[in-house]
């Protein structure tokens, strides 16, 4: 006898088919929450690492700074040079200047106080310095020796230094050859005496406050020097006076060239605080190609700029 076949119940078969799933299931889960704890680990790790590479210990703060040593640099002292004194000695003073290094370094030494055997009231010396407030030493001060230029002189000029004669004459030729005339000497060398009588004629004219704007009182011009030129532009012997000639092209070029030959325009215009006088284009002042070459091209406008003096707009007295 046959027995018919009993359908088996549908939630058997689904009891057994989710028992397949979830065991699979069950073991991918654990499988996935095994790797996540190892990579969870791994990365804590990681940051921790970074961290501790980051923390850099931050550096120690001084409290107190250490000494610095200094080591001092050695001043030159040029008048200790066997040339500087060899060159004043013999009373070249180009020479001398020279052997400082130059105008620009004679002018720096001097300046500075690092020169102390450069005297500038030293009335013999190219670099005299002779103002309002630096009288003469002695204040009747005349030079050695003096000679006449060779060029076209006015009967009262006056002769000059031998060595700032034939330096005017040298410029005067050049000037010529330039095409704008030769030179002329209005006034050169002026005695203490001469001096006194000239001053005493400016404040006669003028009264004395304009004659200290215009001349030095005697014992405080540095035509008494002889190393001061008053110049004019002349022109086939015909010659224009002092007091044009800073119109003139002679006086022009003159400013332009005077230091090649030794000379400076001694009072120029916007330098009255300093010197004390009126601007004055003829008046040349010879200091030496040394000198002057510095001068020039320092662009300086007075010699108490030039060497650091004070300013000495009027008399002490």
């Amino acid at each position: 006898m046959t027995f018919p076949k009993h359908p088996v119940a549908r939630h058997a078969v689904d009891g057994s088919a989710k028992l397949r799933l979830f065991v699979p299931l069950g073991l991918a889960v654990t499988a996935i929450g095994i790797v996540w704890a190892l990579a969870g680990g791994s990365t804590a790790e990681a940051d921790g690492a970074a961290e501790a590479a980051v923390m850099v210990p931050r550096p120690a703060v001084a409290k107190q700074l250490p000494a610095v040593e200094r080591e001092e640099a050695a001043t030159v002292a040029p008048c200790t040079d066997p040339a500087v004194q060899a060159a004043l000695a013999s009373g070249d003073d180009n020479a001398a200047v020279a052997a400082f290094g130059g105008g620009a370094a004679f002018q720096s030494a001097v300046a500075s106080g690092n020169a102390p055997c450069i005297d500038l009231g030293d009335p013999t010396r190219l670099w005299l310095v002779v103002n309002k407030t630096r009288p003469f030493t002695p204040l009747e001060y005349g030079p050695a020796s003096l000679a006449s230029p060779a060029l076209v002189s006015d009967s009262a000029a006056g002769p000059l230094r031998s060595d700032v004669a034939q330096a005017l004459d040298a410029m005067s030729a050049a000037s010529d050859a330039a095409g704008v005339g030769e030179l002329g000497l209005g006034s050169g060398y002026r005695s203490y005496q001469m001096q006194i009588d000239t001053y005493r004629g400016q404040v006669g004219m003028y009264g004395q406050a304009e004659a200290d704007a215009q001349s030095a009182r005697p014992g405080f011009s540095e035509h008494q020097s002889g190393l001061a030129a008053d110049v004019e532009q002349c022109i086939w012997g015909e010659c224009s006076g002092i007091l044009d000639f800073g119109d003139t092209d002679a006086g022009q070029w003159v400013a332009e060239h005077s230091w090649e030959y030794g000379f400076i325009v001694r009072y120029v215009e916007g330098q009255t605080p300093a010197t004390g006088y009126d601007p004055e284009p003829w008046h040349l002042r010879y200091v030496g190609t040394e000198i002057a070459a510095a001068y020039a091209q320092g662009g300086y406008g007075s010699l108490e700029q030039f060497f650091g003096l004070p300013a000495a707009p009027d008399y002490l007295g």
